[in-house]
């Protein structure tokens, strides 16, 4: 299958890269920048541009089967921030893919939402794909409004597509800025011997996904011929509490904790469940998420200064 990734060359896409090579797979990467952490794949058709510009995307797109979107400009965190601008940079280049689709001829997309936001506050110990979605940051209305025109170039062009709803996912290759990813955050400040800031009393509760499981996921959902949602998680829930315990059996130590005030845009709980994902999938996480955090603090040793 020949499969345009966009955003390819992010934390994300590069392991999906990953993913789809050995299985035989044509990848073509369309993205602004290069991969931070390593040099092109040999094979891989790597494109530079938007998808803010109608040619860039008809060139891209032209003779692939299937295209995967993991473009993303904001984080939960500051994309309430300017929403207008979250809108223009997400939304927009979104539609822009969906229209080169439909003139391309192109109708499979496996799209990177989001499980982590697009659901809201909830009560349910567990979510499922069936739970209300009611976001409050703009980045999870981004995600949702992106899923709802997905919908709609179905029912009008016959575009099959392949929702993934993630929850926190960290791993090798991701970035470290504090801005996104807290047990990136908070393992980089570990090796720098500085305190791991919490926001509130950490008691908020995530479902957190090592980033190998994640790209699986999306492989097979690329081959696959499920349409709408599906949760991809780990299927339990940890607190901030629980994610620093870890943190510190694997680093060795007991870091120094500073807790910050509470944020508005952050979900008290949330965990996914995997149900359907391992009925329409047949995927299950494989990493254990204290073998993936090893396996991250690890790389940090060897790859970050």
């Amino acid at each position: 299958m020949r499969v345009l990734v966009i955003g390819g060359n992010g934390f994300v896409g590069s392991h999906v890269q990953d993913a789809l090579l050995p299985k035989g797979h044509s990848v073509r990467v369309l993205d602004r920048v290069p991969e931070r952490y390593r040099a092109p794949l040999p094979g891989v058709d790597n494109r530079t541009g938007s998808c803010a510009d109608p040619s860039v995307l008809a060139e891209a797109m032209a003779g692939v089967d299937a295209v995967m979107y993991l473009a993303a400009t904001s984080v939960p965190s500051t994309s309430s921030v300017d929403v207008a601008s979250d809108v223009e940079s997400n939304l927009l280049p979104m539609v822009n893919t969906l229209d080169a689709m439909v003139r391309a001829g192109v109708e499979r997309i496996v799209f990177l939402s989001s499980g982590g936001t697009v659901y809201g506050v909830t009560e349910q110990s567990l979510v499922s794909e069936n739970a209300p979605t009611d976001p409050i940051c703009s980045y999870g209305v981004v995600k949702l409004a992106s899923e709802k025109y997905l919908g709609m170039y179905r029912h009008l062009y016959g575009i099959r597509p392949a929702i993934l709803r993630p929850s926190n996912v960290f791993g090798p290759r991701e970035g470290h800025t504090g801005v996104q990813g807290f047990i990136g955050t908070a393992l980089m400040r570990v090796l720098r011997g500085e305190p791991i800031e919490i926001w509130g009393d950490g008691s908020v509760v995530r479902d957190y996904l090592y980033v190998d499981d994640l790209a699986r996921a999306m492989l097979l959902a690329v081959e696959a011929s499920v349409i709408g949602p599906v949760n991809i998680g780990s299927g339990e829930g940890r607190s901030l509490l629980q994610v620093i315990e870890t943190l510190s059996a694997v680093t060795g130590g007991k870091p120094e904790v500073r807790f910050l005030g509470p944020r508005a845009f952050d979900v008290p709980r949330l965990a996914l469940a995997i149900d359907r994902a391992r009925d329409v999938l047949g995927w299950v996480p494989a990493v254990r998420f204290a073998d993936g955090v090893a396996k991250y603090w690890q790389w940090l040793c060897r790859h970050v200064v």
